[in-house]
């Protein structure tokens, strides 16, 4: 299955967008002292490249009209300071430059990162992992390069063109205007080329993002294809990609080797007519041979400023695209957040408490969740229908409440609701007596522990994947809550124990060892609510054991709320809900469930009936 969804929307824009790159520019303020020094650099350096040739012809004019008593001590002198001068100005400008295109990448991308973790997950719910990545990597690479060195090569050019053609009409201004008029024909041909290779080249880089992303579906996919015998058609699909990028990279290298004959035919155009000109003029005593050799070597420089100038141009109408993007994602709302009124609160704790951390009872709020509530609940995603409809439900310290039902009945969407991932659409979630949005979303989601069904797990030791929510605590503490959680017994016969590193996603571990690492995580947070979302669906029955005891002895006191798969080991639940197209259509324990002889009773009968076949079939295999 090809890639064509990915497309980095990166089209050549042709018109500046001055509002979008007033916004963006703002990550070059804190360097506005660089950016100056960067300036005098450049125009230090666009002097020197031109007093050079002119330091050249005043040395042919000395030894034609001296001959051999020429004094040319001075212009060797004046020369090799010229060049040393120059030597030390693009030294320096390399390193000033760097400078800022690292100290704003590395800006845009914590701006970015920062964003990124404060979004809600309404913004995540309609933006694939790739689209995210490539802000964080090649759109903030492309805008900081483009800051420096753009304006570098502007600034740059703009003075070695001035430079050039004031000398040149200071020394003959009619022939100094013959030899400008290949200026608008190299500018032409360059922005024309080059418009033309950075269409073609973002083409190229597309078509490369579909065959990496080909690459990873057919890695991560091996067995689907292999079980399927998919080879042969993979192997096509991935030719046409392939050759579509050969095409591309074709048509690239074309304007691209094209360019440069065309820039060299200009060039040796001026070149040809100062000699043309400025000979003739060599020959009636208008000028000197010296002034002849200026005006070769400035038309054969027009080159380099006028090449930059258009590249800087094209790049920076290129980069529009990353810049929207980058902005974008900066401009993002930010759906759950913290009310003005809880900002100010925090604001007016963080100064009577200049050297206090804002967490838990610290900024004056209680340190223990005694009741939750549910109060005619609704919600709707985005653009969707709804998903929960008048949900009510009142829950006290101690008590652990189930969640059960069809897929897509509403049930993830209660705990996602509770976590405050989402906010409610319509009436109210309340903690202790009082709206959770009335609350510091950092102190709710520190109340939290959650023990999802495909845990995740950071490529660390087990050690530091526990201690993750929790980084102040101990090596005694870490093992305490491993004990707790059952997983202390598989973590010592790993290689390292604790310092085992268990790989990314935690591909090192089984499903089960995963689940009891990320309970050790959730119980060493020491929450007052469990989250328990189909965490024991997808292992065996003695790690469900395992992990169902470790729930156990960490419920006393805590309110716990189970999404569960196998109905058995919810039985002990306070109180089991049945959860069908956002509403509850049956609530009790276990046993009131059982008589009320409903769709719970349905389930949990034939669930019971298939375990009890499948136990059959093992014991007489």
């Amino acid at each position: 299955m090809t890639n064509d969804w990915i497309d980095e929307d990166d089209g050549f824009q042709p018109r500046m967008n001055w509002a979008l790159w007033r916004k963006v520019l703002s990550f070059a303020r804190p360097y506005r002292r660089w950016f100056l020094l960067l300036g005098v650099l450049a125009v230090s350096t666009a002097a020197c490249d031109a007093t050079l040739p002119l330091i050249t012809g005043l040395i042919i004019d000395e030894v034609v009209q001296r001959g051999g008593d020429a004094h040319l001590l001075g212009y060797g002198i004046a020369y090799a300071t010229v060049v040393l001068l120059f030597c030390s100005m693009i030294c320096s400008f390399i390193i000033v430059c760097g400078y800022i295109v690292s100290g704003i990448g590395r800006d845009i991308r914590t701006a970015c990162f920062d964003k990124l973790q404060a979004l809600s997950m309404s913004f995540y719910d309609h933006r694939p992992v790739g689209w995210l990545m490539a802000r964080l990597t090649s759109d903030c690479n492309q805008l900081s390069r483009i800051m420096g060195w753009a304006m570098l090569d502007t600034v740059w050019g703009i003075t070695m063109l001035s430079t050039i053609s004031a000398v040149m009409l200071t020394l003959d201004w009619r022939l100094g205007v013959s030899v400008l008029t290949i200026v608008p024909v190299l500018a032409v041909s360059c922005r024309w080329f080059q418009v033309r290779m950075l269409i073609w080249s973002r083409k190229v880089r597309r078509t490369n993002s579909n065959i990496t992303a080909t690459f990873n579906e057919g890695i991560m996919g091996v067995r689907t294809t292999k079980s399927l015998v998919r080879e042969p058609e993979n192997l096509a699909e991935f030719q046409t990609l392939s050759g579509r990028m050969y095409a591309q990279s074709v048509r690239n290298a074309l304007y691209a080797a094209a360019l440069l004959p065309v820039v060299l035919t200009v060039c040796s155009a001026g070149v040809g007519l100062a000699l043309w000109l400025g000979g003739a003029k060599v020959i009636g005593g208008g000028i000197t041979i010296g002034t002849l050799v200026i005006f070769i070597s400035y038309a054969g420089q027009f080159q380099g400023p006028v090449q930059e100038l258009a590249n800087a141009l094209t790049m920076v109408q290129g980069a529009q695209a990353s810049a929207e993007r980058i902005q974008m994602l900066l401009d993002a709302p930010v759906d759950v957040k913290d009310s003005d009124a809880v900002r100010a609160l925090i604001d007016a704790y963080k100064k009577d408490n200049p050297d206090g951390s804002l967490d838990l009872a610290e900024d004056g709020l209680p340190d223990r969740v005694e009741t939750l509530e549910f109060r005619d609940v609704s919600f709707a995603y985005e653009g969707g229908q709804r998903v929960l409809d008048g949900f009510n439900l009142r829950v006290e310290a101690g008590q652990t409440i189930a969640l059960v039902g069809p897929t897509g009945g509403g049930k993830s969407t209660i705990v996602s609701l509770l976590c405050r991932l989402y906010e409610p659409t319509g009436g109210e979630m309340l903690v202790n007596g009082v709206d959770y949005r009335q609350r510091s979303l950092r102190w709710w989601q520190r109340q939290l522990g959650i023990v999802l069904q495909t845990p995740h797990l950071f490529n660390t030791t087990v050690r530091d994947n526990i201690r993750y929510g929790h980084l102040d605590a101990t090596d005694d503490e870490v093992a305490a809550a491993a004990r707790l959680a059952g997983a202390d017994a598989f973590i010592a016969a790993l290689p390292d124990g604790y310092d085992t590193v268990v790989g990314e996603g935690g591909d090192r571990l089984s499903t089960g060892e995963k689940q009891l690492v990320s309970l050790a995580r959730a119980i060493l947070a020491d929450p007052t609510v469990l989250i328990m979302d189909e965490a024991t669906s997808s292992v065996d029955t003695q790690t469900e054991r395992a992990i169902q005891d470790g729930v156990e002895r960490v419920l006393a006191g805590r309110i716990a709320f189970v999404i569960a798969h196998r109905l058995s080991t919810i039985r002990s639940a306070d109180r089991i809900l049945v959860i069908e197209a956002g509403r509850v259509t049956e609530s009790g324990t276990h046993d009131e469930l059982m008589k009320l002889g409903g769709h719970y009773h349905d389930l949990y009968t034939r669930q019971f009936t298939d375990d009890r076949g499948r136990r059959l079939l093992a014991t007489r295999v």
